[in-house]
């Protein structure tokens, strides 16, 4: 499985110059080649027709053969992208304000946008944790990296293919791809199930509970500050609002990483397996309060699945999802679903059969149920032909 790891680059004065010059150069050359790639093809430009018409013109300007190549792939990738959001829906329907604005003109890169390299314009030395890397200024060697020892193992085992150099508030990172051999998968004695919620992040069928009620008083904090300086209408006031915006998201995705690397765990450690529900589509069927909509935007259930997914991946542990519905207003007992099964968010109480408990935690238990049956018919051998 891919992974990818994030380095700190440590560079001098003179490479930092350097360094802004060659992502600004190149992002001002992908935004020349989709500008020519939107007149003459439209969304439809590939790799061979902007290479004949463009990389004459690329090499003039002074990049390398592969910094070239780089440029126009990024460029018919970014327009491959929007294409399959287009077919998707994701930009909404056909005379859509949003779609005719993403259709109406080239795509354009930032100045500081990711750039790609590969192993031809960038070499890593893992024992002196430097790296030697393409420059419009020439090959930039000895520029320092820093990161944990446990990325550094990960590097020097793992690392493969392409790697992409970003600027974020000054400081350069390089993200590399790594390829993570994955364990191998062990037959569950049984299933864990984990229901996602806001004000509980995680409810496990055991009972554990992962609460949301420290994210979600953080998350009410910035928001005060965001409108106090969303009323300074200033563009320092600006820059910090953005600066502030991505403080908030790693808090919000460290929190998953912790939560789901407890869930995985404990499915190891007892040999289960770990099921959650399926979610997608739910912020349409659901509809809230409006002072509630900032608080179900923000909520990060689709990034905590995806982590539980590929943490269980790397620790062999099987993993599968089950229908969301009613799982919150079935009985696990006897099997009545109503919606008067729930007379508070946090109370559970059956009206047949008296069953009580945490709301979350009988989710949890509805599910794990769930994966029981679907498990069976998931692994079930396929039938002999006729």
């Amino acid at each position: 499985m891919k992974i990818v790891v994030q380095v700190r680059l440590i560079p001098d004065a003179a490479q930092a110059v350097a360094l802004e010059c060659t992502l600004h150069t190149v992002n001002e050359c992908a935004n020349q080649v989709s500008a020519a790639s939107f007149a003459a093809y439209g969304l439809n430009g590939s790799v061979k027709n902007l290479r004949s018409m463009a990389y004459g013109q690329l090499k003039a300007r002074g990049l390398g053969a592969q910094a070239a190549q780089h440029v126009i792939k990024r460029v018919v990738d970014a327009y491959t992208t929007l294409r399959a959001n287009l077919r998707a829906g994701n930009l909404g329907g056909e005379g859509s304000k949003r779609r005719r604005k993403a259709t109406s003109k080239p795509i354009a890169f930032r100045a500081d946008a990711a750039h790609t390299y590969d192993d031809r314009c960038l070499s890593w030395n893992y024992d002196g944790q430097t790296v030697s890397i393409w420059t419009m200024d020439g090959r930039l060697k000895n520029v320092r990296f820093a990161c944990s020892a446990g990325a550094l193992k990960q590097l020097t085992q793992y690392r493969e293919g392409e790697s992409d150099l970003a600027c974020r508030d000054g400081k350069w990172f390089l993200i590399a791809t790594c390829e993570i051999p994955e364990a191998e998968r062990y037959e569950p004695q049984d299933w864990l199930g984990v229901d996602r919620g806001i004000a509980n992040l995680a409810t496990t069928s055991d009972g554990d509970n992962h609460s949301g009620r420290r994210l979600d008083r953080y998350r009410r904090w910035k928001a005060r500050k965001k409108a106090e300086l969303q009323a300074k209408r200033t563009c320092s006031a600006k820059q910090l609002l953005k600066k502030r915006a991505r403080r908030e998201s790693r808090h919000a995705t460290h929190i998953n990483h912790k939560v789901s690397k407890t869930v995985v765990a404990v499915a190891q450690r007892t040999e289960r397996g770990i099921a959650l529900e399926r979610l997608q589509g739910i912020r349409e069927r659901v509809t809230v309060r409006r002072d509630q909509r900032a608080r179900q935007s923000s909520w990060p259930f689709h990034q905590l699945g995806a982590f539980i997914a590929y943490k269980a991946r790397r620790a062999g542990v099987p993993f599968i999802e089950v229908d969301a519905a009613y799982t919150s207003q079935r009985c696990p007992r006897c099997g009545h679903t109503a919606k008067a099964n729930r007379p508070s968010r946090d109370a559970f109480s059956c009206r047949r059969c008296g069953l009580a408990g945490p709301a979350d935690v009988v989710a949890g238990v509805n599910v794990r149920d769930r994966a029981r049956s679907a498990w069976v018919f998931v692994n079930m051998p396929q039938p002999a032909p006729a």
